[in-house]
This record gives C-alpha cells, structure tokens and sequence, in this order.
C-alpha cells in the first residue's frame, strides 16, 4: 500500500503554449511536495497522458487544437475517475466557470494564477481525491480500553462546513446551537464542538476564556469516558456547553503530533461517539478544506449543513462540494444549504441559487453591522438582538433543522422495519 505521508502529488500540465507548460513546470518544481509527470500540448494528448499516468492532479487549458478542454475533461473524468481536474483559462466569464464544472472540473483559475493560488488549488484537488480513495475502506472507529461495547449512541450530529472561507460558518454552528437549545429548553442537552484546530473562532464568538480544550485530550483517546470528556468542556450561560480548538495553533500540532496525521480522525471519531453518549444534539463547526479531521465530522454526521453566501465563488466552490458528497455516497437527505446574507443586494437572488444548486433549508437575513457588533463583543446574534430578522432566522433555522432529523429518523427506522420483516420471512422460508 502506498504510503500517502510520503507521496508527492503526480500533476498534469496539458496547454498548448510550449512556454505555459514550461513555466507552470518550473513554478511546480519549488514545491517538493508536487511532481509534474508529463506535460501535453493537445486535448487528445493529454486523455491519453491520463489513462496512461493516472495523475492525481490534470492542469487544463480550455483553448486547445482538437478537442477543447471542456471535451477533454469530461472524458478524463469518465475513464480516469482518481485524477482531479483545475482549469486554466484567459476568460474569467462566470459562463466559462459553469461550463467547467459542469464537466466535472474541481476548481477554475483565471491565468495566469499566483504561485500560492496554483499550488493551493493543487492540494485542495489532491485532497478531494485522496478522500474518495480513502472511502473504499470502511472507517476505523476507536472503542473503549476495556473492549467493551460502550453505551449506544443517543445524540445526533450536525457538522456545519463552508467549501469556501469567510462565509459565516462558525457565525451559522454557534447560533444554531444556541437557538436549538433555546427551542428545546433544559429537558434536551446542546454542545458545540469547534473543529477548525488551528485557528478556531467558536470560543471568541461565545467569550469563553478557558484554556480548556481539544488539545488536553492529546495522547489521551485510549482513556476517554465521561469524566475526562466533562473535563474539557466548557460550559456557556445560554446552556450550551462547548468543546474548544487549542488556544494556540502550536497547541492544535501537539495533538496532531500525538496522534499522528491519520490519527487525527480516530480521535475525532472517538470525542464524538463520547459527547453523542451526553448530549442529545451536537454542532460542529469546522474549517474549508476536506481532511481527515473535517471528514469524519461529516461521515459521522447525521445532518450536514453546507454554507454559503449569495457570491458565485461560494457557489462555485458549494457545488463542487455537493459533487463531492455524491460521490462520497451520502445520502441526498443527509445535505443541506444554509444561505448566509440571503438578502445581500450585491449578490445572487435566493431562487437563482437554489435552481444551481438544491432548495435551501435557511435564509439567514444579511446584518453587516449586527455581524460585526456580535463577533467584536463576543455576544452571538440570537442573543444580541433577540427581535431582529437575523434571530429569527436562527429560530427558524433551528426549526427546520429539527424537522429534517425527525425526518431522517422516520426513514431510518422505516428501513429498519422493512428488514426486520424481510429477516422474518426469510426465517419462515428456510424453516
């Protein structure tokens, strides 16, 4: 088996200027991380370059003699499925984005790209499909010391993920979490667990000042119970309690470091069978990149709410994650769009969102001055300004979320009911 620590992201650079290639090769060559494999000139050169390489990343040009990069890229990813496709393109025309991620392309770059840009659009296609590679194998989950079964898992998870940065995710996870408590009363328990490691917002956005957090439970996972769990949380007057990133990011590499970077999942794995054991509902918040951390948060997950706002690059990049999540087998149900400043008047209308993508199941209003006086103060919208339309658009939120749970629940235990049936008719036959 390939070890994936030490593997170099193999790269195809398919453009027809000879001096294109040559320069994208040489910027890529800086990166001991990446290796360009090939490079071709043609759209039917680098079909071929494909089936036969099997790059993990395809740089494509659109403007190509013989078939266009559009023809090429939906035939690289019928026959080669692993390689992931990043289109290079003079035209930023949002017709010509359209085009290719309709083709099935992971990301668009208008030329020519920053270094940093390239490279980064790179990795995070690289990612997508080491992911999909990784689902062949059925995920690990970490059981108690003892080997003993622990208690069945009660609590449902809602893993809130924004494909794009900057789009109101933590803002979305810590008032949801505020506002389902709110909606619940103190009969049910609500946790928030913030699973953006290095630079996590949920404490600034509660004002929780504690240095209890993830990072204690470094080296620890083996001896995880309710106690130590209890331990690291951190409770918040709304009655929500939360499990916090490390205050510092070289505290988030501590756990990382004890765990090692496959680790990281099993140990996510295990927090949330832990705290799904204690509380009837848990939020995560997480950061825009698909790794093994953000992936078991949304494996795990019974709900997943996708974030964005009304600007076609959180478009682009939440339909590229809705592609994602098919291919990831989830099930349609378990998926759903927030849309965060639905109203915002620079941006796309709701409708048009919606027909580009699925129906939304929230419309947070847009309040840039509510927005900026909440995360400064460190006092969430729902509590700030309990009347306005961004509170009630948590509340209504809350709402709808909990009705797609009953939801996916009815389903589950519909399926449940059928195979039981099955099971005993199939006992009758054979009897």
């Amino acid at each position: 088996m390939v070890d994936r620590s030490e593997e170099r992201i193999r790269v195809l650079i398919v453009d027809d200027v000879a001096e294109t290639r040559e320069n994208l090769r040489k910027l890529l060559s800086f990166d001991p991380e990446i290796e360009v494999v090939a490079t071709a000139a043609t759209g039917e050169e680098g079909v071929q370059l494909a089936r036969e390489l099997h790059p993990h990343v395809v740089l494509m040009d659109i403007n190509l003699p013989g078939i266009d990069g559009i023809t090429a890229t939906e035939q690289i990813v019928q026959e080669v499925p692993t390689a992931q496709i990043v289109i290079l393109s003079v035209q930023g025309e949002t017709g010509y984005m359209r085009r290719a991620m309709a083709a099935g392309a992971r990301d668009y770059l208008v030329k020519p790209p920053s270094g940093d840009e390239l490279i980064n659009a790179i990795r995070r296609a690289y990612e997508i499909g080491k992911t999909q590679a990784a689902r062949i194998a059925p995920p690990t989950v970490a059981q108690p010391v003892s080997g003993q079964p622990g208690p069945a898992r009660r609590g449902q998870l809602i893993t809130v993920f924004a494909p794009k940065g900057g789009v109101g995710c933590t803002t979305v996870a810590v008032n949801l979490a505020i506002a389902l408590q709110e909606h619940l009363g103190v009969s049910k328990k609500v946790a928030v667990l913030d699973g953006s490691l290095q630079f996590g917002d949920v404490g600034v956005m509660l004002n929780l000042q504690t240095n209890r957090s993830l990072a204690d439970l470094a080296g620890r996972v083996d001896e995880l119970d309710a106690d130590l769990l209890t331990s690291v949380l951190t409770p918040h007057p709304t009655g929500i309690k939360a499990l916090l990133a490390p205050p510092h990011p070289e505290a988030a590499e501590s756990l990382r470091a004890a765990e090692g970077d496959e680790g990281i999942g099993r140990v996510i794995r295990a927090v949330v069978g832990k705290m799904l054991e204690q509380f009837d509902y848990v939020v995560a918040d997480t950061w825009s990149w698909v790794d093994d951390l953000s992936l078991a948060l949304l494996d795990e997950a019974t709900l997943i709410l996708v974030v964005l706002d009304p600007l076609i690059p959180a478009v682009k990049s939440a339909r590229l994650f809705l592609d994602l999540a098919r291919k990831l087998d989830y099930p349609d149900e378990k998926v759903a769009l927030v849309i965060n400043a639905a109203d915002r008047r620079t941006g796309l209308r709701v409708d048009q969102i919606e027909r580009a993508l699925i129906p939304a199941i929230g419309h947070i209003p847009y309040d840039e001055r509510a927005g900026f006086s909440a995360a400064n103060r460190g006092v969430p919208l729902i509590s700030e300004e309990r009347n306005s339309a961004v509170a009630r658009g948590f509340a209504r939120l809350a709402h709808a979320v909990l009705e797609r749970l009953e939801q996916i629940a009815s389903e589950e235990e519909e399926e449940d009911v059928e195979a039981e049936v099955s099971r005993r008719l199939l006992g009758r036959i054979l009897r």
